[in-house]
């Protein structure tokens, strides 16, 4: 980045997200997407150039270094556009428009992406990164034909518009179909799943590899469902791969955001807090499922990770670490021999040969990846101690040691850039994951960590019912998204259920209620991804595919089920299968993009188990039934008495704690002890 001092601040210069700042001192005279910009293109009929990113984009980075801080360059777009900076993880809904135009004239998505709009903010051409020669040439093209050429580029901008204003819903004709699922519909997922499976390495079968944890998340309830060995081993396989690559950080926990390659060895090195949070939650439930110990630490180190490095003083949770420090793309987490050697000559080992540490995690004295470098990666350690004759439980002592060590060694080093802005839905995203790690582990710092965040939440990021989506500097900014509530509801609702804290379902009802009023399209029954009281855009989009973070109407679909059921609504039953059964045709046909979807339907192919727990040993009962694996229920309980429908009129029978298990207001016996009930839910379940 070149030095700020002897420039002039543009008007990014009072923005408070990073991404934002950092361009803040470019010659790009920069505007932040609003109404002083796009009234200066209408006043001097220009257009505009809007170019979005994020904080821990690395070809972003490279783009500004190249070309928005060269001189020239900047004079060409000051002289014949406006120009408008916009952080696509602030402006979610300006990114899902753009990012849909780009794709509709026929180029590859992806950031930074660049788009060229008429002075009404319609586009009419684009591109993502382009080196600084070919970026400038395409500058005084496009600003050429605008002058000569106007009226052509006004109607293709009011082509590509009109594309905008068709939904998901209408684009793949998705009426509302039957609402009835079955298990050979989950056996057809599967089975398009499988197709594209990498059986060696995990994950599926293309490289650069992605987490995608609502993929697996299906996969563990087909198994639960089907007994199907095939899912449970390919859950197992990509996560054990995961866990010990080098897209896991070996020495301070937590994820990077993919891998290069189709062996999870070369991560691109950012740290976001969306696959952090979603991972902690897949890996507690695989533990749940599989008591395999390589999850219980992986959940644990990460839970550090994010409370270390990404947890602010009020208890929210911040956005991401960039993937570059001091301009080199991992320095951070990666070790020279000579590093390695100099960091490890400093610790006494107990009993254990230093030089097995540098095979465990494959280290070797040219590097394994470029510039001399090591990605450190490893294999499993009691494989490893046993494969070298040495006690495991001596071993992994060592290991925690070394560790420990190397960590407090890195920390010297010059740390990546955070993106200190907190946002609304992936702050939804961790608190769901340290609250399924409560409930798998029983640690009581997981729980801790989520009051924490759901408080800081509710107080800091919220005014009446209404949530904003973005935090920093003690404000709240931006009308909240539909992933803002989704999100949210859906880490309020795993918080009651490992509490019974009334108070948590009463805020998810609040937030839900507030989105059906404001959001939801009764026409196609599906929810717009923007408040009816928000920004108005040239389209108002709706969120229907599922990526890396599940798209905001599956989580809502997902949502609208359980609180139907919890709280007795029958009209939130009804919007949730109409949802459901709107988007059924694609989730069957093409269930890799919408996997979130997949996971609800597999819900619906069986009674959904409402377990009542009254009396007063309701919190050990609570923490026992969640250490096994039964995915499709919904938990609540009182020590004496509630309003809530599924405990309105239960009671401890002869003051004994009692636990009701129910299907489809149907209600089995009622029982006294956890093993009573696991049985009558194996009965009726799986």
């Amino acid at each position: 980045m070149s030095s700020h001092f002897q420039k002039e601040p543009n008007k990014l210069a009072n923005e408070t997200s990073p991404y934002l700042l950092q361009h803040a001192y470019n010659p790009v005279q920069w505007y932040p997407w609003g109404e002083e910009a796009l009234q200066k293109a209408k006043t001097e009929d220009k257009p505009i150039i809007v170019s979005i990113g994020y904080s821990a984009c690395h070809w972003c980075h490279v783009m500004e270094r190249e070309s928005f801080e060269n001189e020239q360059i900047a004079k060409i777009m000051n002289e014949h556009f406006v120009a408008i900076k916009v952080d696509r993880e602030e402006r979610p809904d300006v990114d899902a428009i753009y990012m849909d135009a780009i794709q509709a004239m026929g180029i590859q998505g992806g950031w930074p992406l660049n788009v060229f709009l008429t002075p009404e903010a319609k586009p009419f051409y684009g591109s993502t990164y382009f080196p600084p020669r070919n970026w400038a040439q395409m500058l005084l093209n496009v600003a050429e034909a605008y002058k000569t050429n106007k009226g052509q580029l006004l109607e293709s901008a009011e082509q590509f518009t009109e594309h905008l204003g068709f939904s998901d819903i209408q684009k793949y004709q998705l009426s509302g179909g039957e609402t009835t699922y079955s298990v050979e519909e989950l056996s057809s997922i599967f089975s398009k799943l499988a197709a594209k499976f990498d059986r060696s390495q995990g994950g599926m079968n293309k490289a650069p590899k992605f987490p995608m944890p609502s993929i697996y998340l299906f996969l563990l309830r087909y198994f639960k469902i089907t007994k199907d060995e095939q899912a449970l081993a390919q859950v197992k396989l990509t996560l054990d791969k995961m866990a010990l690559g080098g897209i896991y950080d070996q020495i301070g926990g937590g994820f990077a955001r993919y891998s290069v390659d189709a062996e999870w060895f070369a991560p691109h090195f950012e740290k976001m807090l969306y696959d952090n949070g979603q991972l902690i939650s897949l890996y507690s439930e695989a533990y749940t499922c599989t008591q395999h110990e390589l999850y219980k630490d992986v959940v644990y180190q990460t839970i550090d990770f994010a409370a270390r490095e990404l947890r602010s003083e009020e208890g929210g949770f911040y956005s991401a670490l960039d993937a570059d420090s001091e301009g080199e793309e991992g320095k951070f987490y990666v070790w020279t021999y000579a590093d390695w050697q100099e960091a490890l000559n400093k610790i006494e080992l107990s009993k254990i040969d230093k030089k097995l540490f540098e095979t465990y995690y494959h280290i070797e004295p040219e590097g394994n990846w470029e510039h001399g470098n090591n990605i450190l990666f490893r294999t499993d350690e009691t494989a490893f101690a046993q494969a070298n004759n040495i006690d495991p439980v001596q071993f992994k002592k060592a290991h925690h040691q070394l560790k420990t060590h190397m960590l407090q060694e890195r920390a010297k080093r010059i740390h990546p850039g955070l993106d200190d802005k907190i946002l609304c839905s992936w702050n939804g995203l961790m608190l769901k994951g340290l609250v399924e790690a409560y409930q798998a582990f029983g640690e009581p710092l997981f729980l801790e960590l989520a009051l924490q965040n759901a408080r800081f939440v509710l107080e800091k990021m919220r005014k009446g019912n209404q949530l904003y989506h973005s935090y920093k500097n003690g404000k709240a900014t931006i009308t909240g998204y539909l992933e803002d509530y989704a999100f949210v509801i859906e880490g309020l609702l795993a918080l009651y259920q490992a509490t019974f804290t009334e108070e948590w379902l009463t805020e998810a009802r609040n937030l839900t209620k507030y989105v059906i009023d404001n959001f939801y399209d009764a026409e196609e029954q599906m929810f717009f991804f923007t408040d009816a009281n928000a920004e108005k855009l040239i389209a108002r989009k709706k969120e229907l595919f599922d990526n890396v973070i599940p798209s905001s109407n599956s989580a809502m679909a997902k949502n609208l089920y359980l609180l139907g059921l919890l709280l007795d609504k029958p009209a939130w039953l009804e919007i949730s299968e109409q949802m459901l059964a709107r988007a059924k045709k694609i989730i069957v046909s093409d269930p890799q993009y919408l996997s979130n979807w997949a996971v609800l339907l597999a819900h619906r192919t069986q009674p959904t188990a409402e377990v009542a727990i009254v009396g007063p040993k309701v919190e050990d009962f609570r923490r026992e039934i969640s250490t096994f694996y039964f995915p499709n229920k919904v938990l609540t309980g009182t020590t004496e008495g509630s309003d809530l429908p599924l405990l309105e009129g239960r009671e401890a029978i002869g003051s004994k704690t009692t636990i009701y298990v129910c299907y489809n207001r149907t209600c089995q016996l009622p029982v006294f002890s956890i093993q009573e009930a696991v049985k009558q839910l194996q009965e009726v379940l799986y």
